[in-house]
């Protein structure tokens, strides 16, 4: 009976994975998910920071900063085999000590969410292998908040917005017809490297 079931179970497989190929070239949809390495928001946490140790003489500097992300979900839509048109959103966070000279007087933490309108472009569309490039543009909210340790100084909280964007000068996909794990290298707010896994149907 085993041996009927898992023989049942491999040629469902075989036929799924038939299907899968045939219908390739007839998939409209992907959703990915990635996490990435030095994105625009990481660079411009470093320049706040810089900065404010420059502008205070080193006595009012940020330390200890641990950033998490960016995270990023994305989902596209094939108008054909070549072009997919879609968004990104990416969440990011980034929690560091607020120093006086050399005394910790509170934390801050910064919070990035951010919205991309995007294209991607197939060049090389295989069943198993693909090569692609990606642009996206669009805005991002930062939240900024400063908790202090003493009532001395009032806590601060704050919020912008500014422009953001992902290029992705080249992304590698590798896997089955449904799904691929990939990597991408480029500038912008999915960061420079990054990787994930995508879902075709």
């Amino acid at each position: 009976m085993k041996k009927i079931l898992v023989l049942v179970a491999a040629a469902m497989m075989a036929i799924v994975n038939v299907n899968a190929q045939e219908d390739y070239e007839s998939m409209k949809h992907e959703i990915a998910v990635s996490y990435g390495a030095l994105s625009n928001s990481t660079w411009m946490a470093i320049g706040d920071d810089i900065g404010t140790s420059f502008i205070t003489l080193g006595n009012v500097r940020y330390d200890d900063g641990k950033f998490f992300g960016p995270l990023a979900l994305e989902y596209f839509y094939h108008l054909d085999p070549l072009v997919g048109i879609g968004a990104i959103g990416v969440y990011a966070q980034e929690k560091k000590d607020l120093f006086i000279k050399n005394d910790i007087i509170g934390e801050a933490k910064n919070t990035y969410l951010t919205i991309l309108p995007a294209a991607k472009f197939n060049w090389l569309r295989k069943k198993y292998f693909g090569l692609y490039s990606k642009v996206g543009a669009g805005i991002s909210f930062r939240s900024q908040k400063e908790d202090y340790k003493s009532s001395d100084h009032d806590d601060v909280s704050k919020s912008d917005v500014f422009f953001s964007w992902q290029v992705s000068a080249i992304g590698i996909e590798a896997g089955s017809a449904n799904i691929r794990a990939f990597t991408e290298f480029g500038i912008g707010e999915q960061g420079m490297a990054l990787g994930g896994i995508r879902v075709k149907f």
